[in-house]
């Protein structure tokens, strides 16, 4: 779960960045597409290069506590003397394989991108591979430093994050009412995917050890956005007396 959390961060940020920069303009469906594939491609990938080599299956390391992730602060020193740097990888390859996926989703956004953004996209997509070389290196530099954290915390970060963006899409879009929200196919998909995005929160959250109790819990995932729509018009500044 951790490892998928990666890899749709990165593709989000894409999705992201692809229909900013082309302010929601049809053409750019081929980048969309292009972006999925590209993460797609560099996770197995990834899969096929760790071991055992050559298979999609993953020999890893149980995670027991913080400080397996940052072996490098354990280095013993017999005697208060020489310091041993035997540093490992105690989580292997929930560290490695995050770089190697980075490294391969790079590589192919910077072969394939460009080329599908000038023949099909009308160049559409150019800013949006800058913004990647820029928030890739970003992600690897905080995985690189952080990601102890971000493996506790990164299922309270995608519910969280899935609730911002929700009701930041909804205000930029002024959607106040369901009439408004079907209105358009790109409202529908967005919303999907926010809630295609806190499911997979809950089931990180819960892994659903107890699906009696906590499988019911999906059934709210439209919740929020049922929320926003009664309340939005109650919440309009026009309604509010100084």
């Amino acid at each position: 779960m951790y490892l998928g959390f990666m890899v749709l961060l990165s593709l989000t940020l894409h999705i992201f960045f692809i229909d900013y920069f082309s302010d929601g303009k049809s053409k750019v469906i081929t980048l969309h597409i292009s972006a999925a594939l590209e993460c797609c491609i560099a996770s197995i990938i990834t899969l096929l290069v760790l071991d055992p080599m050559g298979t999609p299956q993953l020999r890893s390391c149980q995670v027991l506590q913080l400080s397996d992730w940052y072996t490098m602060l354990k280095n013993p020193q017999p005697q208060y003397s020489t310091t041993l740097h035997c540093t490992q990888e105690a989580v292997f390859p929930l560290y490695t394989a995050v770089f190697i996926y980075y490294s391969i989703h790079l590589l192919l956004m910077m072969i394939v991108r460009p080329a599908l953004s000038v023949k099909l996209s009308d160049n559409l997509g150019r800013s949006s591979i800058y913004a990647a070389l820029y928030f890739i290196p970003i992600l690897t530099v905080a995985h690189a430093v952080l990601a102890g954290l971000i493996y506790y915390s990164y299922p309270y970060l995608t519910l969280i994050i899935s609730l911002v963006t929700h009701a930041v899409h909804f205000a930029k879009e002024e959607i106040e009412t369901p009439k408004l929200l079907v209105s358009k196919k790109r409202n529908l998909i967005i919303l999907f995917s926010h809630w295609l995005i806190h499911a997979y929160g809950i089931v990180a959250l819960t892994t659903l050890e107890n699906p009696v109790i906590y499988g019911p819990m999906l059934a709210f995932i439209p919740a929020p956005a049922v929320f926003y729509i009664v309340t939005a018009q109650f919440t309009h500044p026009s309604r509010l007396h100084v």
